[in-house]
């Protein structure tokens, strides 16, 4: 597969185009089963919902921020649908879909953009998840470690790692890739390319054609896949999973997709994007051109797509009404979510703190 599609010959491997249909007669024998895709979809629709109800709740006040997925749906939910379930997953901050693959609680999600720690808590043998890392491209070495560790505990298990294509003009994406492939570590970098770096396009980032081929220099494969075709992105990820467990070895993978919404909610992206380049993504919507082709298969109905739109909507409603009914952070929390023990001087400033009657 990465031979065929070569980065550096302008190859994207794509399985689906724009209008739900098959890129070729081969593409079907490629093509993963129509109860996948539906279930793909499902999830899709389950993160958009989710996404437009976060978004909402920060327009009235009832979030402090929020990073939009809108349009990029198809990467986190297509990449965490073609791994294991005790695969670790590394995510960035734009991986809602992924999330509700694996199972996480929504709740979760609305608590850590409402500054609650527990939103950060995923049981380490129940998700195989981390929490997100603020510091751009710093989960990337998270990502190395783990799988440094697992490589040497010999458990089998791959690292799914999302950045941004922001991400990759960071020293430690350099440095994880680097050592990645120096140590033979079964990591999937997955860049989701969404073509701005919150202003900045990739052109103005990235001298090179393709992110997907900066992976040759560091001595491991790399591909380019249309990120908005839910197929090939679940496709990709599944051959490069198996790749990782046979060889030992890293992969890089480009999904090739689009921010349609701001970079956060802080965010106004009128100022370096014009309305026409917009609206000529939102013909290549994931979540759209899924459906064409299951409806065409007579796997999906309009009337099924209007029922599990709003069972959806209605799920993100629910799991916010949890964040709401959930005690607003104290004073303990800016200790206890420090360390695993807590130190002797960290203790005494915490009663310090207390008997002043700090956080009462």
């Amino acid at each position: 597969m990465f031979e065929q599609y070569d980065p550096r010959k302008g190859h994207q491997y794509q399985l689906l185009n724009e209008k739900g249909r098959l890129r070729s007669k081969a593409a079907a024998e490629e093509l993963p089963e129509d109860a996948e895709l539906l279930r793909a979809w499902d999830f899709m629709v389950q993160g958009r919902a989710a996404d437009i109800w976060a978004v909402s709740l920060q327009r009235q006040g009832r979030m402090p921020t929020y990073p939009p997925n809108l349009g990029q749906e198809a990467n986190a939910v297509g990449a965490l649908m073609a791994v294991r379930d005790d695969d670790w997953f590394v995510q960035s901050f734009r991986e809602l879909g992924g999330l509700i693959v694996r199972g996480i609680p929504l709740h979760k999600l609305y608590l850590y953009y409402m500054g609650n720690e527990m939103g950060s808590h995923l049981e380490k043998n129940k998700y195989f998840a981390l929490p997100v890392s603020v510091p751009i491209a710093s989960q990337l070495l998270h990502a190395v470690g783990i799988a440094y560790a697992e490589k040497y505990r010999n458990t089998g298990r791959v690292v799914l790692a999302f950045i941004g294509d922001g991400g990759t003009s960071q020293g430690d994406f350099h440095e994880a890739l680097n050592f990645a492939a120096t140590l033979k570590l079964p990591v999937i970098f997955y860049v989701q390319n969404n073509q701005f770096a919150i202003s900045m396009s990739r052109r103005a980032q990235t001298s090179s054609r393709t992110i997907a081929e900066k992976a040759f220099g560091y001595g491991m494969e790399g591909i380019q896949i249309d990120g908005n075709d839910a197929a090939a992105v679940i496709s990709t990820v599944r051959r490069a999973a198996g790749y990782c467990r046979d060889k030992k070895m890293p992969v890089l993978i480009e999904g090739y997709t689009y921010r349609m919404g701001a970079h956060t909610t802080a965010d106004d992206p009128r100022r370096y994007r014009s309305d026409e380049e917009v609206e000529s993504w939102a013909k290549r919507d994931p979540i759209a051109r899924l459906e064409k082709y299951l409806i065409s298969r007579s796997v999906l109905s309009e009337g099924q797509i209007a029922d599990r739109t709003r069972e959806a909507e209605e799920r993100a409603r629910r799991e916010f009404e949890i964040c709401e009914q959930t005690a607003d952070p104290g004073l303990d929390d800016i200790f206890d979510h420090t360390y695993a023990e807590l130190p002797p001087i960290l203790i005494e400033q915490k009663e310090e703190l207390r008997r002043d009657g700090v956080g009462q």
